[in-house]
């Protein structure tokens, strides 16, 4: 099946009792059992709900992968991968990651005895450099959040491998319709499903797939255990957005490009971030594993006086968090997802004071760069 079948109809199943087309939302807490022993495959709605199972196993056909597993937010989901490590583990994690990443390790998980490096992993040499004995898993993210850094998914899996390393890549960017991770040898993929996946800015969710029957059973224990689920109607509400993310993605893929090529342009905007510009460091890479470079644009205005002129003046573009929804969103990142990011390393890795990250949506691409241009005027 192509892939706007799949995101249609994988996991779905008419309802048993009344033909229902779309996937019930299951409002219930617990189920009620024959004898010891004996159910309809559902005992408590943390363990599992029809709706939420529905949307596993969508997203798991849409990743090519063999499990999916749901949780209440992209952190919860990141969280429980974490939970698959132990004291004294060793973790490498790209370093222009989603601050919420670089949060739960650096200055919560890091009180727990897990250590986390974060390093450029655009440079495979870097990941070798890296390595320790007591080194665990790869947490990669590609396009990175907010610089849009691409990272080489088959050589990072090919390391991973050679080490008996876990490999992990948070999908969201670039979702399962523009690169498919486990196709690369990657053991794990994870996605907000809170962002392009839901796609309309109504809901909260994290989604995990992968092939390792062991590693699963861990992570279905964790999510038992944790209890950091997806609510039945969130995953109806995601299984309704992901009907029609094949569509919404092209077209963001459409208005990315042509407002980052507006936004080049311009005198006033010193970088711009994405990867489908040929001024883009991994330019030739994101061509070679993605099938289009999707609606995430990060660019500096050189001061944080700048960056705060600019966004006053938007109209149409929301200065809001989050990403990913049908509508343009735009945030401050040194100031918003990055704001627990120590200043020295958001100047490292690129968040300066004067970067804007942009979420193009799937308005009318000239009233989109009609509203960029007016307030680039302000500047």
């Amino acid at each position: 099946m192509g892939f706007s079948t799949k995101a249609i109809h994988s996991g779905i199943e008419p309802d048993p009792t009344t033909g229902s087309l779309m996937t019930p939302v299951h409002l219930t807490s617990t189920y009620h059992q024959e004898e010891l022993g004996v159910n309809k495959g559902y005992e408590y709605a943390r363990v599992s709900n029809p709706t939420r199972t529905a949307l596993e196993r969508n997203i798991a056909a849409l990743e090519g992968g063999k499990d999916g597993l749901a949780f209440g937010s992209g952190m919860a989901a990141i969280s429980a991968l974490f939970h698959l490590l132990k004291s004294g583990d060793h973790v490498i994690v790209s370093h222009n990651v989603y601050g919420g990443t670089y949060r739960i390790g650096k200055l919560i998980l890091n009180n727990y005895g897990l250590d986390f490096d974060f390093v450029d992993t655009t440079s495979l040499k870097n990941i070798r450099t890296a390595i320790k004995p007591t080194t665990k898993m790869v947490f990669i993210e590609t396009p990175t959040n907010p610089t849009m850094e691409i990272t080489d998914l088959p050589g990072v899996a090919k390391i991973c491998k050679a080490f008996k390393l876990t490999s992990v890549v948070d999908n969201t960017f670039a979702t399962p319709y523009l690169q498919n991770p486990l196709d690369m040898g990657i053991d794990i993929v994870m996605h907000s499903a809170t962002k392009y996946l839901n796609g309309h800015s109504d809901m909260l969710g994290g989604l995990i797939v992968l092939n390792d029957a062991e590693l699963t059973q861990k992570l279905r224990f964790i999510q038992k255990s944790v209890g950091g689920i997806l609510s039945p109607f969130e995953a109806w509400m995601c299984l309704r957005g992901i009907k029609t993310l094949a569509v919404r993605m092209d077209r963001h893929c459409t208005n990315g490009m042509a407002v980052a090529e507006f936004l080049n342009k311009q005198k006033k905007i010193k970088i711009v971030h994405f990867p489908g510009l040929s001024s883009h460091p991994q330019h030739k890479l994101a061509k070679k594993q993605m099938r289009g470079f999707g609606g995430m644009i990060a660019f500096d205005l050189g001061s944080l006086e700048n960056a705060k002129k600019f966004l006053k003046r938007v109209r149409l573009c929301a200065l809001a968090e989050s990403l990913g929804g049908v509508e343009t969103l735009i945030s401050h990142p040194a100031t918003m997802t990055h704001a627990s990011v120590p200043p020295e390393q958001r100047k490292k890795i690129g968040v300066t004071d004067g970067l804007v990250r942009i979420s193009v949506g799937i308005e009318d691409v000239e009233d989109i760069i009609a509203d960029l241009t007016q307030a680039l005027r302000g500047l």
